[in-house]
Formats: C-alpha cells, sequence, structure tokens
C-alpha cells in the first residue's frame, strides 16, 4: 500500500526561462497515509510549502522545527533537508520546487531581512490560490506558461515577504509548544515518561526541547515533573491510608526509598511524618 498520494507536474523549463525567469521544477499536492521520509540534499532549487492539516516535523539547517496546519515553509534545497508527517495527524501539504539565476540573491535578502523559513501567516489564501494557480498553468502548457508562472513565482516570493512576521510567531509558536507540553505532562505526571518520548511525542529535538521549557517555564523538565509527582504523592498521603510502597508506584516513582528521599529534599520531612502532621 502507497505511504502517501501525490498529485504532481515536473516542468522543464527552456533555456530561455532559466535565464530571465522564476521557472517551476516541480509543482503539486500530497497526502500523507502513513508516515515515511523525504529527503533532499544539493539541489539546485528553492521549495516552498504549506501544511495544509495534520501536521509533522522539518529537518534544516541542523535542526528539527515542529510543523501543524497553517504553517509555510521556504527553503534552499542545496542545503539538504527532510520531512515526515505525524503517525496520528498525517498531514496534506501543497508545494512548488522552483528556481532561477536570482533565486538565490533573493533567498540571501529574504535572510538578511530577518525573515524566518518556518512562519505562520494570517491568512493562507495567498499562498494556496498562488499554488493552485501554478498547477493550472503547468498543466495548461501554453505558449505563456512559463511567463505566466515566473509571475505567479514572484507573487509567491512577494507574499512570503509581507505576510512573515519572524519575531512575534516564532516566539508564539514556541510558547504554544512549552504550554502544550507542560499540559501533557501535568496529565500523565504519574506515568513514565522521558525526554526522549517527549522529543518524540512533539516532533522537537530533545536539547532544543530542553532550552526552551527551562527558558519559558522557568525549571526543568525534570523538576517540574517530580513536583507533580510529589503534589499527587501528598494527596494519597493525605486522603488514603496506602501504603508508602504503594504510593510511590502510583506516582511515578521507581520504589519506595527513592520516592522518601526525594519527598524529603523537597518537603523537609518523610512521608509518613507529612501525613501525620496532616
Amino acid at each position: 500500500m502507497a505511504k502517501s498520494r501525490s498529485d504532481r507536474i515536473l516542468s522543464t523549463p527552456s533555456s530561455y526561462a532559466r535565464k530571465h525567469f522564476l521557472y517551476v521544477q516541480e509543482v503539486g499536492t500530497l497526502e500523507s497515509i502513513e508516515p515515511h521520509i523525504s529527503r533532499r540534499q544539493n539541489l539546485e532549487s528553492l521549495l516552498f510549502f504549506i501544511v495544509v492539516s495534520g501536521s509533522g516535523r522539518l529537518f534544516y539547517n541542523g535542526s528539527f522545527h515542529s510543523l501543524t496546519a497553517g504553517d509555510c515553509i521556504l527553503i534552499d534545497c542545496s542545503l539538504g533537508y527532510s520531512h515526515e508527517s505525524s503517525p496520528d495527524h498525517p498531514w496534506t501539504l501543497m508545494w512548488v520546487h522552483f528556481y532561477g539565476q536570482e533565486a538565490p540573491s533573493f533567498y540571501r535578502l529574504f535572510l538578511e531581512q530577518e525573515h524566518h523559513f518556518l512562519f505562520r501567516p494570517p491568512h493562507l489564501d495567498p499562498f494556496t490560490s498562488t499554488i493552485s494557480h501554478l498547477y493550472s498553468v503547468q498543466k495548461e502548457e501554453s505558449g505563456l506558461t512559463e511567463l505566466i508562472s515566473h509571475q505567479y513565482l514572484t507573487q509567491l516570493v512577494t507574499s512570503c515577504f509581507l505576510e512573515n512576521r519572524k519575531s512575534s510567531l516564532l516566539e508564539n509558536s514556541i510558547q504554544d509548544k512549552m504550554n502544550l507540553i507542560r499540559t501533557y505532562i501535568e496529565t500523565h505526571a504519574t506515568e513514565r515518561i522521558s525526554l526522549d518520548d517527549l522529543a518524540e511525542r512533539f516532533f522537537i529535538s530533545k536539547y532544543h526541547l530542553s532550552r526552551e521549557y527551562k527558558r519559558i517555564h522557568s525549571v526543568t523538565i525534570g523538576q517540574d515533573l517530580t513536583a507533580r509527582r510529589i503534589s499527587h504523592a501528598k494527596s494519597f498521603l493525605r486522603f488514603s491510608t496506602d501504603s508508602i510502597e504503594d504510593i510511590a508506584i502510583r506516582c511515578g516513582f521507581q520504589d519506595a526509598t527513592y520516592f522518601i528521599k526525594v519527598f524529603k529534599k523537597l518537603e523537609g520531612n518523610t512521608p509518613l511524618e507529612y501525613r501525620k502532621k496532616w
């Protein structure tokens, strides 16, 4: 069974288009059925794509980036990249590979003006409609296909400059991601949770996750998880007659000895002393 369904058109530009225009190399849509990784490197190409629905992640420029519906991406394929759909929420993408003699220059300008290759515009219509037009123009193959495609690609590039708001949107995206992870930790605090598990579940590198979580929430993931487990333990100590051993296991600690050690370090007394006081 195929891992995805795609509808694409590949184009070979004329020598005139290569010299004077932005030209389409490939344009289409993809609907992921199950997770698979797409990799490219050393391509003379710029790739623009939209996450229309679902979620996934992109590896680019040495880092993983979580992607969700509404995200737009503009990257230089000469640097190499890979992307994969989420297993839980398979994505649908719209994309165009394009290039031209001036493409590297305007992409450098794009970065120099502190635009980010990953951005989330307030409206997707300018982007989805442009890719749809590009697809239709390539499919018709008229004598004006390359000129009209150049017009739409210029429009697409212009939209990337105008609609990209690096600082606020990227920061909001990170904040939302860290809040989502904290909610997950709160809900699953009594279960076995590791940094590797969180990184895989939320499509983010564990190093980036550790750094941003501490920056935004002022505690490490380990500290936050331990505090929540101790809070659960306090409730059991006060409102149940369960043994210390049972409470330790129910709250996610590996054994009673470690539970008692952590509890005393944070609370200043042992679980039994706490139970007697309250």
